[in-house]
């Protein structure tokens, strides 16, 4: 499986240095079985997955497989969608829940 980090994902990881340990947890749990441990996500953030870290953290992932699969690419629209392997997960945003989906 490929893995990608988005560059707001590892800022975030950076910023809350404190929770890195428990992101890494779920990072690899993801990794493991990525339909499993998210919960799909539905309006703006069609396509994508989330998963909590802590509390009110979250995770924001998609995984490439089930997005084309559910024919959800027709609506993320990634840039290098054509040139990327459908077992890829990207991570793509970190942060607290009520602030995550507003980045």
């Amino acid at each position: 499986m490929d893995i990608k980090f988005e560059s707001a994902f590892l800022k975030a990881i950076k910023k809350h240095s404190s929770i890195k340990q428990s992101v890494k947890k779920k990072v690899d749990m993801i990794i493991e079985n990525p339909v499993a441990v998210g919960e799909p996500l539905k309006g703006n953030w069609q396509g994508f997955y989330s998963c909590a870290v802590k509390r009110n953290f979250i995770i924001i992932y998609l995984y490439c497989a089930v997005c084309r699969k559910k024919k959800d690419n027709t609506v993320v629209l990634c840039s290098d969608c054509k040139g990327t392997e459908d077992e890829t997960l990207k991570f793509v945003l970190l942060g607290p829940h009520d602030k995550a989906y507003g980045i």
